[in-house]
């Protein structure tokens, strides 16, 4: 399976990820691990692109995170199945995703919309204390900055959504219930159980 999951920060992404990870035995490939490698490791003008938006509390433009992600789903691991947390998070990046995945010969299977409110986004958040990048002292889940990425979230979110329902790819759940009744509705939807 080829599977996507979409939502605010906050929203359980990551644990729910790595939950269907473990059940279906599939790579997890997350933006965020991906742009922090790169701030951390990257000397070229990716690297210091990557370290600038941390800081700031932006995303990349699409056509850096794009590429981050392309080397990922096009290699030979990818055939087989895999999880993206945290891309696409705009309509270009969901349509380059389509061409990239189509053109190594499989589809996205299934849209795993994780639907969370801006406040309980914010609150859980701000219990996690991570850093920007290694090395860094700025907290990356400072509350202003969690909103500031909640905005340019928010601003995409609508195309997103309408791309994957026009494709009748959608999984809505609610990520406002415990991780266990989350990750239950995960695997009913996906027709697991």
């Amino acid at each position: 399976m080829h599977l996507v999951f979409y939502g605010p920060e906050g929203s359980g992404k990551g644990t729910q990820a790595k939950l269907l990870s473990e059940k279906l035995k599939l790579p997890i490939y997350t933006t965020g691990d991906l742009v922090r490698e790169a701030a951390a490791n990257d000397k070229t003008d990716v690297g210091n692109l990557c370290r600038k938006v941390l800081e700031e509390g932006k995303y990349l433009p699409d056509v850096v995170v794009s590429q981050l992600i392309a080397n990922k789903v096009t290699g030979s691991s990818a055939v087989n199945g895999f999880i993206l947390d945290g891309f696409p998070r705009t309509k270009g990046q969901a349509e380059f995703l389509d061409k990239t995945v189509e053109k190594s010969g499989f589809k996205i299977d299934k849209f795993i919309y994780l639907n969370l409110s801006d406040e309980e986004s914010v609150k859980r958040l701000s219990k996690r204390k991570r850093v920007l990048f290694g090395g860094s002292n700025i907290l990356h889940d400072d509350p202003k900055r969690v909103r500031q990425r909640l905005a340019v979230y928010h601003k995409n979110e609508k195309d997103v959504i309408d791309f994957y329902t026009k494709k009748n790819l959608i999984l809505e759940v609610n990520a406002g219930q415990t991780v266990e009744k989350v990750f239950r509705d995960i695997v009913l939807g996906l027709k697991l159980a």
